[in-house]
């Protein structure tokens, strides 16, 4: 049933715009998904996460394979049973395994103490290996490419995928209606946030949750290597540009539904003619990631020319101060004052 109304809506506003079906439907997606992104890529950047989601993206490998693998388990045999419990079972393993792994990772290095990106780099080649190992097992049991996974297609996208999409950003804005200022403080600085006892560790397994159900369930629509970009480089973007947490946040979720809508456009607007090859259109992932680093490097040279002419008008630069150990607000945020 929501599959049907989703459509009914996806078919209503195409004859609105006057466009096709899968256009509407893609940019639907897209829109959604750059949202999510938008606001969790600030939390992202802040808690130095960005190997750390790309990880999570890649996971999302080895959780379609066990997800896969969990169907073979189910003892279903009818064709037609096997597709309806992959669309709604493979998510879920996807989901669960990716907070698995996060979790994981975070555990270890406590335990540990080795460094993020070693301990990262583990958990990395665990998830490809595990998928890797588990390849044949879903050719053989589905149609899946496991190729989409990784560079996605948003023309294919599907209601399914829009209403987990949909799921996906109602469970970030209620988790940020409910504790946004904790997992910003938790995030951006762990010893003022305790100072005022917050709970850092709460707050870091539950915004690693978080990071899970989202990665996983736009992976699906969009591949890992958009769903990496959109909650990096925007927030990168944001943070070039800011003078406050509270700037940083809406400016994130503006560049990635401006790379989105940008990117989409040239995609679908543009093609490419050399030699033999006519009209080549190309792929929205790959030109809304080129977008979105096109505007982080828009935006350092847009800061260059303020700098530089900004005394001249009375305006406040973007230069931020060096912080020291014995301010209040330590000295590990990026920005000139202590948020």
């Amino acid at each position: 049933m929501p599959d049907v109304l989703m459509a009914d809506l996806i078919r209503w506003l195409a004859e609105l715009f006057g466009t096709d079906l899968f256009i509407m439907r893609g940019m639907l997606t897209l829109l959604v998904m750059c949202l999510v992104c938008g606001l969790v890529g600030s939390l992202v950047v802040g808690n130095r996460m960005a190997f750390f989601s790309d990880t999570m993206a890649h996971c999302a490998f080895a959780g379609v394979a066990l997800g896969v693998l969990s169907v073979v388990f189910s003892g279903a045999n009818d064709q037609r049973e096997r597709s309806a419990l992959i669309a709604w079972l493979v998510p879920l393993v996807m989901v669960g395994f990716g907070a698995a792994v996060g979790t994981g990772m975070v555990l270890v290095r406590d335990r540990t103490g080795l460094a993020n990106d070693t301990v990262i780099g583990v958990f990395f080649a665990l998830a490809l290996g595990f998928g890797a190992m588990l390849v044949k097992v879903v050719q053989q049991v589905s149609n899946l490419n496991l190729e989409t996974f990784f560079f996605g297609n948003l023309f294919l996208a599907t209601e399914s995928n829009l209403l987990l999409l949909c799921g996906a950003l109602a469970l970030v804005a209620g988790v940020f209606l409910w504790r946004y200022n904790q997992l910003m403080f938790a995030s951006f600085n762990p010893s003022l946030a305790r100072t005022r006892r917050m709970s850092v560790t709460l707050n870091n397994y539950l915004f690693i949750v978080l990071l899970a159900v989202v990665v996983n369930l736009s992976i699906q629509a969009v591949g890992a290597l958009l769903i990496n970009a959109l909650l990096v480089v925007p927030a990168a973007t944001a943070a070039n540009v800011s003078r406050n947490l509270r700037q940083m946040f809406w400016l994130t979720v503006g560049f990635s539904l401006t790379a989105g809508v940008v990117g989409y456009w040239i995609s679908t607007s543009t093609s490419l003619s050399v030699g033999n090859l006519r009209d080549v259109k190309f792929a929205p992932s790959g030109v809304i990631v080129v977008a979105s680093v096109g505007l982080f490097f828009g935006s350092m040279a847009a800061v260059a020319v303020w700098n530089r002419f900004a005394p001249i008008f009375g305006g406040k630069q973007f230069r931020r101060p060096a912080h020291g150990p014995g301010d209040s607000c330590g000295f590990d945020h990026p920005f000139g004052q202590c948020p």
